[in-house]
């Protein structure tokens, strides 16, 4: 029975693979057409059957630019980015859709100590991190047992610096892979769908008025209360939306 569920499971995946792959072969054409909304209910459906890729999210991106949809279209740009972040024409059509938007908010760049210790930890994953621990951890064992079986004083002597370097090199290694997991987690980035947010001081419709953002802005979502977002600019202001107002990327 459970070879029957897998054979019938494997045969469903091979179909919807299929079933996308001609719709996105479909709205790739739509779009040399200049069918651009008729592509994106296409591309539209693939994201539907939960399969997406950054291929997908770059055309989608690229139709409803076309569009003038200014909030879809640099919504989508950041979610190929966040799975291709390295990729250049992404880089480039995302500062394309970037400059439709109304709002110029300033970034406040990280000094000293602070961005010396953010650039290195984004120089790999967490993941990348964590593996890098365990192989300082494997390297601390070996050569601790051979600083214990060897007898000659210099392989001792060596063995024992190479040992005690090892192990300083994980504790280094296991910080940098926590600074990591902790700013994956922090981050929250999402896109201001609305074509004028009011962002209020307090998470009610009655409280005071901070500042309006306006489509495409792109944000940080660091609280959530009932149907409020709290979000914060680049430039350290804060302030509350109306969820409906907005839409993260993760």
């Amino acid at each position: 029975m459970k070879k029957r569920l897998y054979i019938l499971s494997l045969l469903f995946s091979f179909g919807l693979f299929a079933q996308n792959q001609t719709l996105f072969e479909k709205a790739n054409a739509l779009y040399n057409e200049g069918k651009y909304a008729e592509a994106i209910d296409n591309y539209s459906a693939i994201l539907e059957t939960k399969k997406h890729s950054a291929d997908l999210y770059y055309n989608l991106a690229n139709a409803h630019y076309k569009l003038n949809n200014i909030a879809p279209s640099i919504y989508y740009f950041e979610k190929a980015l966040l799975l291709n972040p390295e990729d250049s024409e992404i880089k480039n059509n995302i500062a394309f859709a970037r400059n439709m938007t109304i709002d110029a908010i300033d970034v406040i760049p990280d000094a000293g100590f602070s961005k010396l210790l953010n650039t290195t930890t984004h120089k790999m994953s967490f993941d990348a991190w964590a593996k890098a621990a365990v192989t300082l951890v494997f390297c601390f064992v070996i050569l601790f047992l051979i600083y214990y079986f060897a007898y000659s004083t210099l392989n001792k002597r060596l063995a024992f610096i190479g040992s005690v370097t090892a192990l300083i090199l994980v504790f280094i290694t296991l910080a940098f892979a926590f600074h990591k997991y902790n700013l994956d987690k922090n981050d929250n980035p999402a896109i201001i769908f609305a074509q004028e947010s009011k962002v209020k001081s307090n998470p009610n419709s009655g409280s005071e008025e901070s500042f309006r953002l306006h489509e495409g802005t792109k944000v940080q979502v660091v609280e959530v209360y009932n149907d409020w977002k709290k979000i914060k600019l680049s430039d350290g202001k804060v302030g509350w939306v109306i969820s409906d107002d907005i839409k993260t990327l993760k």
